[in-house]
């Protein structure tokens, strides 16, 4: 099977753990050469083996992470890009049995072979499989068709792809849709899939081929074969695969005798936090226990759910805490009825389907990939709207007209809703037939707040209906806590965003069933870990009275501030030999000899590669941490921790840490209030007024976009307008018209005769906006100056060309007389004068037979950084 020799790698790992070998090699399979990487580490005897599968759309990289750390765990770690992604070849098959499939039992034979890989017999590798979403259902797929699988560890994925995608007979379009997207276009699929796809899409529902085709290449075809331990992840945040899905695959490996436990983590496909360090940690500590047979190994609660726990206050992420069961009840467990009203209500499902209703939209948080952190396989493992409604955020449409809805009165107490309730509605369609959509809103005292949980709803096909059917609902399967006073309503919907309606207008009519109620799932045997406080919390006020004395005892007497410079006391800042060595070390320096001065009215930019050591020294000069030598004068006052010429200087560093609930004008008051000074000395309007934000200082910091936080930021910073504003990476996360205004914000400020000093990786912006540059390299100063001068005059020139200039005439233009250097760009050369005339130049050039298209002036800031740093590492 082996197609090239490979290549080793070794990743280096930070302090004790050993170092990771990667080796990458290209296998032969029938019809498609399969990408792999594999992960060992330590000279250890043989060990377990795990395979990783990688999300849709993804590739083996994705999981690098997951397959170092494993690696260090004491496994063998293989990694491979499915067919039709990242390097391999073949088309994409959905894990095809005959491909697929048949690919991983091929990966085991390879890992038998391997002397690393402990051997339950000949041929038959320790073995345990894992991945998120495409990746997960292979590994179940994996533990069906291959008995050497000996433990599993599934996440976010399928058990019955045409169930996931044809939910009751419904088209799920726009994940449908995203799905092959992601693949590459339809075309990179195989003709079968393609040809299904398309003819569904089109006629917007499936037929039984379809059905037929997806439940064929679904783990539950061999479900009564995995009979292997499995830990099953899934997200409550998934409108692709929601809890349903895992529910089935538990029962089904759980009644063949398996070992089985369930984690319901709070993020999914539609974003939300994906919780990887405590999912991969979970997964390696099942394998310890079922790989490594290590009895020890403490695999966690049979059930475990991701709960809200609040909102963190300094960025306005949902907090999480986890609740557990020792036994995994299942989706329909100790329910309770809640009473519903409502009579009987005609609503319409429009021509078209249009506009349809809004829950879910798909991939605007997550991805097909499996988010961001539990297989890295791709998505963003953001936000999205599920991720609101976790935090009592409500973000869904109902358009009047199009559905019915039924209310319970205020609840009395709390309830948890810990699976899919249910109720029995009768449906009448003048069509015949009725395509509803059914979510349970929780909604708040006055109705004022509306929340859909996880932002999901489940379609419903009700045929028959012509005369009228009785039929039990069940509503999406959540976990989500009702407060008292709030209500409980159920929604009925014609039409919903992500799923393919009937195009054909009709009426339906629907009404409570006789009974009237919302059959509830609820566990009372969930209980949440509640930590009591650590002993240092109580112990903290004696330690803080002995810490007090041991200084009044021990303490060296602070020496006296060095005084004031008459002669600086109009130069905003000075910064004289300045070193701070690293922490530990007596040669290895994060700033070293660091001098320069900036005049008033100057905006600066500090630049340098990663580790330049600009963040240190901006710290330095406010005062957060000392320097090993030199100083740092602002407006003539040495600096020192508490300095109180530190008021005139505002900073914007690593994030400004808002209060999300309050508005942005309240975040600003407070934090003026913290610093005890006078509020009339704030300043807060003109500081408003240059940063921009207008209307929306009445607003919640949370409803703020990206841009306005930032702006918001430097507003904060400007409180007071100090003579000197520091802003460290001020564009971060911005797009091009948000890092304009902020351009514009830096320009206005420094135009009143104040100083800014700007540290950024965005060269462009930087060239644009400031007058004078510091170019940092390995702690040390590059070079200081005007923009202009560093940049360059008129004497680098762009020589574009109509094709590529070969070698020796580089060299040949490069040995011209009065000519510094020649270096080939992609648009031709990039010449330094050195005494030669432009035109000069150019007859030379034309006597060469260079295909000259153009010659002009050339002052990029990139290429001047580049040349320096290039010089410094010299």
């Amino acid at each position: 099977m082996l197609v090239g020799a490979g290549t080793w790698t070794a990743v280096a790992s930070d302090g004790d753990p050993p170092a990771v070998h990667q080796q990458n090699q290209v296998l032969q399979m029938p019809g498609a050469r399969i990408d792999t990487s594999y992960f060992t580490a330590g000279s250890g005897g043989r060990r377990p083996a795990v395979l990783i599968g990688h999300g849709f759309g993804g590739d083996k990289d994705d999981v690098a992470a997951q397959a170092e750390k494993l690696a260090r765990d004491g496994y063998a770690v293989l990694t491979w890009s499915a067919r039709g992604f990242g390097k391999s070849t073949g088309k994409i098959g959905l894990n095809d049995p005959d491909y697929e499939v048949k690919d991983v039992s091929r990966l085991i034979d390879w890992l038998a072979k391997r002397p690393e890989v402990k051997l339950d017999k000949a041929g038959d590798p320790r073995v345990g499989v894992t991945g998120a979403s495409y990746g997960g259902a292979i590994s179940l797929l994996a533990a069906g068709y291959d008995k050497r699988v000996d433990a599993i560890a599934p996440q976010i994925t399928y058990w019955n792809l045409a169930d996931s995608l044809f939910p009751d007979g419904v088209f799920k379009k726009l994940w449908a849709g995203i799905f092959f997207s992601s693949g590459g276009g339809c075309a990179n699929f195989e003709k079968q899939l393609c040809a299904m796809y398309q003819r569904v899409a089109v006629a917007g529902k499936p037929d039984a081929a379809a059905r037929q085709l997806l439940a064929e290449r679904s783990p539950s075809v061999v479900g009564s074969h995995i009979d292997v331990p499995a830990l099953i992840v899934q997200g409550q945040t998934d409108s692709l695969f929601p809890l349903g899905q895992a529910d089935a695959m538990a029962k089904t490996i759980s009644h063949n005798g398996a070992p089985v436990d369930v984690d319901w983590m709070a993020g999914g496909h539609d974003g939300g936090d994906q919780e990887s360090d405590r999912v991969q940690s979970r997964i390696s500590t099942w394998f310890d226990r079922y790989l490594k047979n290590d009895k020890s190994a403490d695999t966690g609660p049979a059930f475990r759910v991701s709960r809200s726990g609040g909102v963190d206050s300094t960025d306005g992420q949902a907090l999480l805490r986890g609740a557990d069961s020792d036994r995994y009840p299942g989706l329909e467990s100790g329910s309770t009825t809640v009473p519903l009203t409502g009579g009987e209500q005609t609503f319409e499902n429009p021509a078209g389907a249009s506009p349809p209703a809004i829950s879910a939209v798909p991939g605007l948080g997550g991805g097909l990939g499996g988010g961001g952190g539990v297989d890295s396989g791709g998505g963003s493992g953001g936000g999205g709207l599920a991720q609101l409604s976790s935090v009592g955020i409500g973000l869904s449409l109902d358009f009047p007209g199009q559905n019915a809805h039924f209310d319970s009165a205020p609840l009395s107490r709390p309830v948890t809703i810990t699976g899919s309730p249910k109720v029995r509605v009768k449906v009448t369609s003048s069509s015949g037939e009725a395509v509803l959509f059914g979510k349970v809103y929780d909604i708040g005292p006055g109705g004022t707040q509306q929340v859909l949980p996880s932002q999901l709803v489940t379609p419903i096909r009700v045929e028959d209906a012509r005369a009228g059917r009785t039929v039990e609902l069940t509503m999406p399967a959540v976990d989500h806590q009702v407060q008292a006073g709030h209500r409980l309503r159920v929604v009925l919907a014609a039409t919903d965003l992500g799923y393919a309606s009937p195009a054909a207008p009709a009426t339906y009519r629907v009404a409570l069933d006789g009974t009237g109620g919302l059959t509830v799932p609820t566990v009372p045997a969930l209980t949440s870990g509640s930590t009591g406080l650590p002993w240092w919390v109580w112990g903290l006020p004696a330690i803080g009275a002995l810490i007090a004395a041991a200084l009044l005892l021990t303490a060296r007497r602070r020496t006296n501030a060095p005084v004031p410079d008459p002669g600086l006391a109009e130069v905003p800042l000075q910064i004289t030999d300045l070193s701070k060595r690293y922490a530990n070390s007596a040669d290895r320096y994060a700033v070293r000899d660091l001098t320069f001065r900036v005049e008033k009215g100057q905006v600066l930019g500090l630049l340098g590669p990663n580790g330049a050591g600009k963040t240190t020294t901006l710290r330095m000069l406010m005062g957060l941490i000392t320097p090993d030598a030199g100083e740092i004068r602002v407006f003539g006052h040495a600096i020192r921790p508490g300095a109180p010429v530190l008021s005139r200087v505002g900073s914007f560093v690593e994030g400004a840490g808002f209060l999300p609930h309050l508005s942005g004008r309240a975040n600003l008051e407070l934090y003026w209030a913290a610093t005890g000074r006078p509020a009339e000395d704030s300043r807060i309007e003109e500081a408003l007024v240059i940063a921009g934000l207008g209307d929306a200082l009445s607003r919640a910091v949370r409803t703020y976009s990206q841009g306005m936080r930032q702006r918001l930021a430097i507003a904060q910073a400007m409180l007071g307008l100090p003579d000197l504003l520091i802003l460290d990476e001020p564009t971060n996360g911005l797009d091009p018209p948000q890092i304009r205004e902020m351009r514009d914000v830096m320009i206005r400020y420094a135009a009143g005769g104040r100083t800014v000093i700007v540290s950024s990786h965005l060269l462009s912006e930087v060239e644009q906006t400031c007058t004078h540059l510091v170019v940092m390299h390995r702690g040390q100063l590059v070079q200081a100056g005007p923009v202009a001068e560093i940049t360059g005059g008129g004497d680098t020139l762009l020589v574009t060309t109509a094709e590529r200039v070969s070698d020796p005439v580089v060299d040949k233009v490069s040995a011209l007389p009065g000519i510094g250097s020649a270096i080939r760009t992609d648009d031709g050369l990039l010449v330094q004068l050195e005494g030669a005339s432009t035109n000069s130049l150019i007859t030379e050039l034309i006597r060469l037979d260079v295909p000259l298209t153009g010659v002009g002036p050339h002052r990029r800031l990139e290429d001047a950084f580049l040349t320096l740093i290039a010089g410094g590492s010299e």
